[in-house]
Order: structure tokens, then C-alpha cells, then sequence
């Protein structure tokens, strides 16, 4: 009797379930809360780029309304933290993931996806009162080594001041740049400091006379974006040359075809295992739209060509 009684009871809880299941989600399938373009995600992006990925970032949710990404900018060191330890999926970078790197993300069951997007370089700035506005690959790398201290040993009209070089921050990728670039063990010498972005660096330049500034070319090179626009006539950009015979500044022409010896990579890195908000956002980045933002920037897309026109002087 009691087998008699329980079954239709049972039966009829199983349908209303069902019933109210069906309502929610007809087809049966669980509802997606994030695609290529739909979602709400954290990215760590280096502090270099901000002004690039302002734009960025703007644009695409712009488009796609559904689509939130909440950016911090930060130094490499911390930018790659934040991606090992999985706060976040999607960072961007100067430089590519390590062996050791990747082999700690696949222990995880991640595997890092690498799409480069731009080519960039690093500016060195100086004061508008101070004279010297060009400098050797060489001699740059000596003041590292501690050779060369002063403005006199780069220019002899120069007066006998002290070169206080100022970076944006010790755990910047601008500082892990030349370290690998002119081999530099140990500490750099005394007269060299770090502040905590590029946009400190580009004040403490404009307010110190004997000072030498390293920065993103990203926070000058855009000519009609209005920060960019009012550093750029707070300081004077030093043109850089291999020999004697050639000099030249980090204009997006030189950046382009490797004149200018300061030059990298920028790269978005991530970890998604599903086509994600990540994943659509970097691909925007790399396509055409994305593309067209980067070279309104002044640095130079890595994946839209782009035309070098040579004017000869008479």
C-alpha cells in the first residue's frame, strides 16, 4: 500500500520540477555569462601602455555594451604576478612568457596563448634647459656601468653636472629591458633611481635640469591625444644613434624599420581554456579596428601593414 500511495507523489514533484526547469532554460542547457564579447573580466595590463589601452578598452565596450573589463595598470613584475597566481586571465606584456613560465602554467592545465600586437620603444627625455638632445647606444650603456657621470663626458660644452637617470619603477619591464639588452649585473650605480610610473618620470624630468628620463614612447607619441600632447612640451626627447652618422628619435617611421635601437615588443598574454571576454578583447586588439587605434598611437601594429615614405632633402 505504501509503494501505492508514494509513486504519484513522487511523480508529481518530478513533473512539477521539470515543469519549472523548462520555463527557466527551455532547450535544457545551461546559460553562458561570458563569450567573446559578453561578459565581466580583470585584466593587469603595464603601466607603460595605460593611454594605448584607455583607448582600447573604451572602444570595444563601446560596441559591445554587454562587455566589462576592469583594467589596473601596474608594473611587469606585478602584472606577471597577477597572471601566475591566477587573479587574473589576460595581462599584456613586453615580453613573452619564459620556458619555466609555461611549464608552471601546464602543471596548472593552462596553456598560455601569445598574440603580439604592437611594436614599441623606449624614449629617453630630458630637460628643456639642458642642451645635450643626442646620445650613443654606447654611451647610454656606459652611465649603467657607471663610466660615464656626468653631462661633460657626453658633450664637453656641457656643464660638469651629474646625470641623474630616473626610471619609472624597479619592477618595470623598462628596467628588466636594459639590463638583458647591455648584459648588467648587480645594482645599477648611485645616480640611478626609479619613481613609481611613467608619468612621474616625464614630472621629475621637467622639474630637474640635470635628469634623463627613460619612458614608454607610448606617453609621447600620440600628437593628438591631449596628455600625450602636454607631456611631450614639458620635456625634449634625445635622438639615439648606433654611430655618429646616425641619430634618431622614436618616431614611428624608425620604430617600424629598426633605426631606433630602443625598440620591443608589446604582447597579450592569456589563460583562458574557453573562448572568453579575454580572448575576444585581444582578438579585437589584433585585428583591424584594434590595429587602426595603435598606429593613431604612434607606436607601429604588428599585424597591419603599414607604409614607409622616404623624403629626400635637396
Amino acid at each position: 500500500m505504501k509503494r501505492i500511495v508514494l509513486l504519484p507523489i513522487f511523480l508529481t514533484i518530478s513533473i512539477f520540477i521539470l515543469i519549472v526547469t523548462s520555463c527557466r532554460n527551455p532547450m535544457g542547457v545551461q546559460p553562458i555569462t561570458e563569450t567573446p564579447t559578453r561578459g565581466n573580466i580583470k585584466m593587469s595590463i603595464d603601466e607603460s601602455f595605460q593611454l594605448l589601452f584607455d583607448t582600447q578598452v573604451y572602444t570595444f565596450e563601446s560596441q559591445y555594451v554587454d562587455a566589462k573589463i576592469n583594467v589596473s595598470y601596474k608594473p611587469e613584475a606585478d602584472v606577471l604576478a597577477d597572471f601566475m597566481n591566477d587573479s587574473v586571465r589576460t595581462i599584456v606584456l613586453t615580453r613573452e612568457l619564459t620556458n619555466q613560465e609555461k611549464d608552471y602554467l601546464l602543471a596548472q592545465k593552462f596553456v598560455a596563448r601569445t598574440t603580439k600586437v604592437a611594436h614599441d620603444a623606449l624614449a629617453l627625455i630630458v630637460n628643456k634647459a639642458n642642451p645635450d638632445t643626442i646620445i650613443l647606444d654606447f654611451q647610454f650603456a656606459d652611465i649603467f656601468r657607471g663610466k660615464i657621470t656626468t653631462w661633460n663626458q657626453l658633450n664637453p660644452k656641457s656643464p660638469q653636472k651629474p646625470i641623474s637617470v630616473v626610471f619609472d619603477n624597479n619592477k618595470s619591464g623598462n628596467v628588466r629591458y636594459f639590463r638583458e639588452k647591455f648584459d648588467l649585473k648587480g645594482n645599477f650605480p648611485s645616480n640611478c633611481s626609479a619613481v613609481n610610473t611613467n608619468e612621474e618620470v616625464i614630472n621629475y624630468v621637467k622639474n630637474n635640469p640635470s635628469a634623463l628620463g627613460i619612458i614608454s614612447v607610448n606617453w609621447i607619441s600620440d600628437t593628438q591625444d591631449s596628455v600625450s600632447e602636454k607631456f611631450l612640451e614639458s620635456v625634449k626627447v634625445v635622438e639615439v644613434g648606433t654611430d655618429p652618422k646616425n641619430y634618431c628619435k622614436p618616431y614611428q617611421g624608425y620604430i617600424a624599420e629598426g633605426s631606433y635601437p630602443f625598440c620591443r615588443d608589446v604582447y597579450m598574454i592569456s589563460r583562458e581554456t574557453f573562448s572568453g571576454l579575454g580572448t575576444g578583447f585581444a582578438s579585437f586588439v589584433a585585428g583591424d579596428q584594434g590595429q587602426r587605434i595603435i598606429l593613431k598611437s604612434g607606436l607601429v601594429p604588428a599585424t597591419m601593414p603599414i607604409r614607409l615614405i622616404q623624403i629626400k632633402k635637396d
